[in-house]
């Protein structure tokens, strides 16, 4: 009943009304002091005024039994914009995807990674974004300067959504993959978390573009876990229940970072009366991994006569970095000096 319950709550909104007290301390020039009430604490190292800062934070509801992720990712999504060049329906896409992907990476080990790939079919092109335990993203889509208005025809519903997670010292990735049913992408997102990874969970994420800046982004993500009470995950429901509204007419939970709730008051709204407490928290950013080094493995795992086919016919190999957009070129006797000095098999070289 948990998992089909929250699986409809995927995109409830949630606010918080008067549950906060702050006293002692100061920060930014005005007295404020941790997040008290008898269900939820926090020091002062979480708060973040205005959400300036992008940050990913987790709690844990009293029992052990419902972790909660709540993200905020405004500059996150700015950078992507200017880095891409995105349409507004294309910078809500990658937003959407990198925000889930930040949610799901929370709590594994830094060199960790999750790829997330959301392919519609829609003229977007797909979108795909990468975040390690560490807080670290990056990601692209197909068609950064898309004119569409409306999220669900840029992605389309006639795809998949593509999960893939995996650590340097794996033997092999694990994969999953379902069918896009919404083309809201967290909302899919959702769905794959419940059919493929058999999750019981809530996930939402929103982001809002006005013009060339993104105003809010961020999301959350509510998991149950073994061992959890009844009446633990009777109260989050019906937490998020009685916030639908509250939002206001952004994707939830852009609204409520909008209107200045932080990670922390998000957190503290959806476990009120379950004797919450803050696990953790991480910066959140962008960051790329291309180098020409990554390149020269690339171009080692082709056969020979493809790389002297290559150099004969453009004098040149270049190549432009999807998540960055960095172009690197190297001329011919370069690319053959660093091929007779390589060492390795560059098929054992893992990249994440």
């Amino acid at each position: 009943m948990f998992l089909r319950s929250f699986v409809k709550m995927l995109l409830l909104p949630f606010s918080c009304s008067a549950f906060v007290t702050r006293t002692a301390g100061t920060i930014g020039g005005r007295r404020r002091a941790p997040l008290t009430r008898h269900f939820f604490s926090v020091s002062e190292s979480y708060l973040n005024t205005n959400n300036v800062r992008d940050q990913a934070l987790s709690a844990l509801s009293g029992c052990g039994g419902l972790k909660v992720t709540v993200v905020t990712a405004r500059n996150l999504v700015n950078d992507l914009m200017s880095t891409h060049s995105l349409s507004e329906v294309a910078a809500q896409a990658l937003g959407r995807t990198a925000v889930c992907a930040v949610l799901l990476s929370n709590g594994m080990e830094d060199r960790q990674t999750v790829q997330i790939s959301v392919d519609g079919g829609g003229l977007l092109g797909g979108a795909v974004a990468i975040c390690n335990g560490a807080g670290e993203v990056r990601g692209f889509v197909g068609n950064a300067g898309l004119g569409l208005r409306d999220l669900r025809e840029a992605v389309g519903i006639k795809g998949t959504v593509q999960i893939v997670k995996n650590h340097p010292e794996w033997p092999r990735p694990y994969n999953g993959i379902t069918a896009v049913q919404s083309g809201e992408i967290d909302r899919d997102i959702g769905v794959y978390l419940a059919e493929s990874e058999q999750k019981s969970c809530a996930l939402a994420a929103g982001v809002k573009v006005e013009g060339v800046l993104c105003q809010a982004a961020g999301g959350y993500l509510v998991e149950q876990l073994p061992g959890c009470r009844k009446e633990a995950a009777k109260k989050v429901q019906a937490n998020l229940q009685r916030l639908v509204g509250k939002n206001g007419g952004d994707a939830v939970p852009a609204g409520l970072l909008r209107s200045g709730m932080e990670p922390a008051d998000i957190a503290a709204a959806i476990l009120e009366g379950t004797q919450g407490k803050a696990l953790g928290q991480i910066e959140v950013r962008r960051t790329c991994v291309c180098s020409e080094e990554r390149l020269l493995r690339s171009i080692r795992l082709l056969p020979r006569h493809e790389i002297d086919h290559i150099l004969m016919e453009h004098e040149k190999v270049e190549a432009k970095c999807e998540f960055c957009g960095k172009v690197y070129r190297m001329g011919p006797d370069e690319v053959r000096d660093k091929l007779e000095k390589a060492t390795g098999d560059p098929s054992k070289q893992v990249d994440l």
